[in-house]
């Protein structure tokens, strides 16, 4: 079952078609990767899935209803959450505190909504918060300032304030960018564990092919705004239309 489906999807630029009858199908609880040299439209097209950029024309469907003309913080609400290349985290504040905001804006109104007092609830969002940084392997480091940490628990962090809000799909652009190879194996296993336990449907924007192999279970790749090719990981591998688009060098 499609959890995320694009059809027929354009967008323009001016004169430049950044994206030119894009059909793709993201199944739920996969891992999908989006591929494609640089300038291929894989940042238009995940920026039309959050509401940033509104398609020329086509569909963006999510779990049956259309995300065109929903504001981001909507299709937040519906259930997608969006992994960034820079970790977005709030420096100032404690790692604690980072996951406690998404935690309390999520429960907060159904609290309200039973009329559950303030210890209770404050109580519970507490809880939460720690539960998701167990799950991202940083609860020993749930006191230390959130603007020292390292680049790879920076994007734990991020993590642990998406997963906090408990997201149906979760968009990663970029996950691994700027990290040294350690982080990015380490990476690798987080969002492995993750979708194992959470069965969360994922899909990522990559460039490191190391990743995008360790993890997709399903890879779209785009080449000039087109989707050229969707197939199962081990079928892109070596594939004429890749090569081509990849190296400018037809199959031979």
């Amino acid at each position: 079952m499609s959890i995320l489906e694009v059809q027929n999807v354009n967008k323009s630029f001016g004169g430049l078609k950044a994206l030119q009858n894009v059909n793709l199908k993201v199944e739920e609880g996969t891992i999908h990767a989006i591929i494609g040299p640089n300038g291929a439209g894989k940042s238009t097209l995940l920026n039309c899935f959050v509401g940033k950029l509104i398609p020329d024309t086509g569909s963006v469907m999510f779990n049956g209803q259309s995300l065109l003309g929903k504001k981001p913080y909507e299709i937040n609400q519906m259930g997608v959450s969006r992994v960034f290349q820079t970790p977005e985290i709030f420096g100032d504040l404690s790692v604690f505190e980072n996951v406690m905001i998404p935690c309390f804006a999520k429960r907060d109104g159904a609290f309200r909504m039973h009329a559950v007092g303030r210890v209770e609830r404050e109580t519970d969002i507490r809880e939460s918060a720690e539960q998701m940084l167990i799950d991202v392997d940083m609860i020993d480091k749930k006191h230390m300032h959130a603007g020292s940490l390292s680049r790879g628990d920076k994007r734990r962090l991020e993590m642990a304030m998406c997963l906090s809000q408990n997201p149906k799909l979760l968009l990663l652009d970029e996950p691994t960018a700027g990290m040294a190879r350690a982080d990015t194996n380490n990476t690798i296993e987080l969002l492995a564990r993750i979708q194992d336990r959470r069965h969360i449907t994922m899909a990522i924007i990559e460039h490191d092919m190391h990743v995008v192999f360790s993890l997709a279970q399903k890879i779209s790749v785009l080449a000039q705004g087109t989707v050229i090719v969707e197939d199962l990981p081990e079928n892109i591998k070596g594939h004429p239309k890749v090569k081509e688009a990849y190296l400018g060098e037809a199959a031979e």
